[in-house]
């Protein structure tokens, strides 16, 4: 019988090591500027020694892939370092700048009010290196298109991607790279993916557009929006590869667990969490029916006589139906106390780098516990450990 194993376990920090795996994935959500989170979880892959061959993302998860698969090894850290500094810059004169909580004499914690400060930052003023206020207002504006359908330019994202991403490495195969997409006419939700394409800026920006902030994509003759318009996290795009042994490290920005809320703004924040949150369950029981299926195949071409298994028709059904196993680490953001409903786009570097930190400390606990990256024993079809922040 093929399980589904799940556990939430903590430990003290051991040393660990990467495990021999047919694919080690990096399964990366959307979720704005909680993005940074995904960053720290990676360095502490990469600081373990563990290098992801296949990289799928949403969002700002397919912004994150982008830098990781363009860089050289040795800058990838420091190009995530330089792409979310960029962004997260508090543009000269504004009057809530970084520091602000050093600098009043208050007892109690302002991180809330830092916060709140940066989301009407980046509202009213747009983020360096990523995106920036339409003037006019596209419910003013005389012309179609791009300037009447989004309320912000997102033209220095572009030039982001140019300046931080080498496109002939990310295209080069060392690593794969799959970012989603909704295409807008169809509602259909679609994978750009180095083993079928050559992938330029603007399939990440395609990845990233989500309405009304920003502009459709145009690709090919067709428009896309943000992934996450219709599905926020690409592990099934991961679960659904060729069979074999896969370790995917999947990072989520939204909970889908948590308390009922106290007021309007936690009502917000709640749903925001819910809608974007995966649906993990959902997508490891449907891979764990195509484990059982490929079993019964497995059982059932074994019973056939020797001339017949040599049948091209039977051999491929039996490359098809080979062993699979997969070793999921999930790792989940949890909200902070002081973070509300405008968590996705408080855009600070203060609380950029509390991301990036959180995810960091998440992942160095994780692979404190050298056992989560054991390669599942065959009458385990899945193994999914979830790991949560206790603060």
């Amino acid at each position: 019988m093929l399980k589904v194993m799940r556990e939430q376990i903590t430990s003290e920090p051991q040393q660990s090591r990467p495990r021999p795996y047919d694919v080690v994935a990096l399964v990366l959500q959307g979720g704005g500027a909680l993005g940074a989170y995904q960053a720290g979880v990676y360095e502490g892959l990469h600081e373990a020694g563990i290098r992801p061959n296949w990289l799928a993302g949403i969002s700002i998860g397919a912004l994150n892939a982008a830098i990781i698969a363009g860089s050289p090894e040795a800058e990838r850290v420091g190009r995530l370092r330089e792409f979310w500094e960029t962004i997260c810059a508090c543009p000269v004169g504004w009057p809530a700048g970084e520091g602000l909580g050093d600098a009043l004499p208050f007892a109690f914690d302002l991180r809330s009010l830092q916060n709140t400060f940066a989301a009407m930052r980046a509202l009213f003023h747009g983020q360096p290196g990523f995106f920036k206020p339409r003037f006019p207002s596209p419910f003013w504006s005389p012309f179609s298109g791009d300037a009447a359908t989004s309320l912000y330019d997102t033209s220095p994202l572009s030039q982001t991607l140019e300046r931080l991403v080498d496109f002939d490495r990310l295209n080069s195969g060392e690593v794969r790279v799959s970012v989603g997409a909704v295409n807008v006419r169809t509602g259909n939700l679609t994978y750009f993916d180095t083993a079928e394409r050559r992938l330029t800026p603007k399939h990440f920006m395609a990845s990233g557009a989500l309405p009304p902030a920003f502009p459709a994509v145009e690709i090919e003759g067709e428009h896309y929006w943000d992934g996450g318009v219709a599905w926020n996290t690409p592990l099934s795009r991961v679960l659904s590869g060729e069979p074999g042994e896969t370790l995917t490290f999947q990072v989520d920005l939204w909970s889908a667990r948590g308390r009922v809320p106290h007021d309007m703004m936690e009502v917000s924040s709640r749903q925001k969490d819910i809608q974007y949150s995966s649906r993990t369950r959902a997508i490891t029981d449907q891979a764990l029916r195509m484990q059982k299926m490929r079993r019964a195949l497995q059982r059932t071409i074994e019973k056939l006589p020797e001339s017949a298994k040599q049948d091209p028709e039977i051999r491929a059904i039996a490359d098809m139906a080979r062993h699979s196993s997969h070793n999921i680490i999930h790792l989940i953001y949890q909200s902070k106390t002081y973070e509300g409903q405008s968590k996705d786009y408080e855009f600070g570097l203060s609380a950029m780098r509390a991301h990036w930190q959180s995810g960091l400390e998440d992942i160095r606990r994780t692979l404190a516990e050298p056992r989560r990256l054991d390669v599942p024993p065959p009458e385990l079809g899945i193994v999914t450990h979830d790991v949560h922040r206790r603060d």
